[in-house]
């Protein structure tokens, strides 16, 4: 078998982490991340990660996230945020994090060493999108 066979018959087959599943002979094609990770394809940009404030949270300096820009924002959703000036990637929480019950917008790292950032008026913020998903190098 060629390395053109052994890749088509991976895509179709999937690659297996436990036993051989007899749902094998009903997978089909070829993987497309394009369809598979992207929902709004003209609102989904892809960017890479500097820095280690999400470290604690899997996220490493070099992994590529893709960010979709037509999502609302929720609770707790990582964001790629627009702060004075600067993007940083961050939580969203709508929520006091010393627990002091203060209304407000925060930002918070994926790291301890960072303090939650609180957004104000004054500040010149942005959500610019959403993360949908990380993708990370092994080697």
């Amino acid at each position: 078998m060629d390395e053109n066979e052994m890749l088509a018959k991976m895509a179709e087959e999937g690659i297996h982490a436990g036993f051989p599943s007899p749902a094998q002979d009903y997978m089909t094609g070829v993987i497309d991340l394009n369809r598979e990770l992207v929902r709004h394809p003209d609102a989904t940009f892809y960017g890479r990660v500097v820095g280690d404030s999400m470290s604690e949270a899997g996220i490493a300096e070099g992994d590529v996230l893709i960010i979709d820009k037509a999502l609302e924002p929720h609770e707790g959703d990582m964001c790629v945020c627009f702060v004075d000036g600067e993007f940083c990637l961050k939580y969203i929480s709508f929520k006091d994090p010393s627990g002091g019950g203060e209304q407000g917008l925060w930002l918070l790292a994926g790291n301890r060493k960072y303090k939650p950032i609180r957004i104000v008026e004054y500040n010149d913020f942005t959500v610019w999108g959403v993360v949908t998903y990380i993708i990370k190098k092994q080697k």
